[in-house]
């Protein structure tokens, strides 16, 4: 491990350098490529450069406390600076590990966010709507840019479907996660009774294509153009420029009509069909890594119940890690930074576990110098 802490070293000091030659500033691409691997070097670097400070101070400190001619005040001082600076170390270790896992290679994508309502009718689709404003708050505090792709709206005011494009940085590392079932508990406005109701909407979030290589055939795809509608059949548009395109060997199949323009509306079902496909293929690895990856969170499993958000009790609960918090209204309106980070941080502890580094790593030592 400490080998290659060294080598990342040596690169971060080489990229540093490269960065400021001009060469490299007046190429803008290259300038960008190495601008991404400092930053994704730089927490690495600084935990490790961090713990050999500390190793350092842990000698020194030892060294006073074997030393029976030091000054009693000093030793007893030293007593208890060790533990404390060795449960850091302890704690640095860990951090310097799942810094040292291999990233995910999507974890920079944009993605293609699909909610669908489910089970529940029209309080379905309106919590398929809940969803998506959800999404879009917490994109807004990102920072990140969200487009409409697709949308099927239901006679109430929600989504039977919605399909959101969210572009920025690391989008596709913070919500792979939220794919999967997602369950409602709440007492519908229509409700006479006061009556709860049980509703779900089904989440995916799948890594745009646009800079992937997907082969795809056009002689594969056929085409339809038909009159936007909106919600009841009523009609939107007066023109035929809503498209939907199908797949034919996968039968995937994707369509937008939100816009007026029937060029807009072809290039924004295109990307939502090559995410589709780009999702199949990834199901396809994942089921063949099944039993690397048991137990771990996010599988993609769109029928897999994660979340239930209960409003009269304010009660936000994810059953994969067991988390529970009571802050509904914060959460809707996009608070999820808690969930997706115990989301992370349990995923990299079963990998830590899966990969043999979370135990048994404790006696190494960064080479002496």
């Amino acid at each position: 491990m400490w080998e290659n802490l060294e080598g990342a070293r040596h690169r971060f000091e080489e990229v540093t350098q490269r960065l400021s030659d001009p060469g490299v500033t007046d190429d803008r691409e290259q300038y960008r490529d190495l601008s991404r691997e400092h930053a994704e070097l730089r927490p690495l670097i600084e935990a490790y450069e961090r713990f050999r400070k500390l190793e350092r101070e842990v000698g020194d400190q030892e060294q006073i406390l074997k030393d029976p001619a030091e000054d009693a005040e000093l030793r007893d001082l030293a007593a208890q600076e060790v533990p404390q600076l060795r449960k850091e170390l302890e704690a640095l270790s860990l951090r310097i590990k799942e810094l040292l896992l291999p990233k995910d290679p999507l974890d920079n994508s944009n993605i293609v966010l699909e909610i669908r309502a489910g089970t529940g009718g029209e309080e379905a689709a309106l919590f398929a709507a809940d969803l998506a404003r959800l999404y879009q708050r917490y994109a807004e505090r990102q920072g990140w840019r969200v487009d409409l792709l697709s949308s099927s709206p239901s006679n109430v005011g929600g989504f039977k479907e919605i399909v959101l494009g969210i572009e920025g940085n690391e989008v596709y590392r913070k919500l792979k996660y939220e794919s999967g079932v997602h369950r409602v508990q709440r007492v519908p406005a229509t409700e006479a009774q006061g009556r709860i109701h049980t509703s779900t909407a089904t989440v995916v979030a799948m890594p745009a294509a646009e800079d992937i290589e997907i082969d795809v055939n056009p002689g594969d795809l056929r085409i339809d153009v038909f009159r936007s509608s909106g919600p009841g059949g009523q009609s939107v548009n007066t023109t035929d420029s809503a498209v939907r395109i199908t797949h034919i060997p996968t039968g995937t199949v994707a369509q937008s009509q939100d816009e007026k323009s029937q060029h807009k509306n072809k290039a924004k079902a295109m990307k939502v069909l090559l995410a589709r496909i780009y999702e199949r293929m990834l199901e396809e690895q994942r089921k063949k890594q099944a039993d690397q990856r048991r137990g771990l969170v996010g599988t993609g499993d769109r029928s897999e119940r994660i979340r239930t958000y209960n409003f009269p009790q304010s009660r936000l609960t994810d059953h994969r890690i067991g988390l529970t918090l009571y802050k509904l209204d914060a959460v809707m309106e996009g608070e999820v930074d808690e969930i997706i980070d115990a989301l992370t941080a349990h995923d990299q502890a079963e990998r830590l576990k899966v990969g043999g580094l979370a135990s048994g790593a404790a006696e190494e030592r960064p080479p002496a110098r």
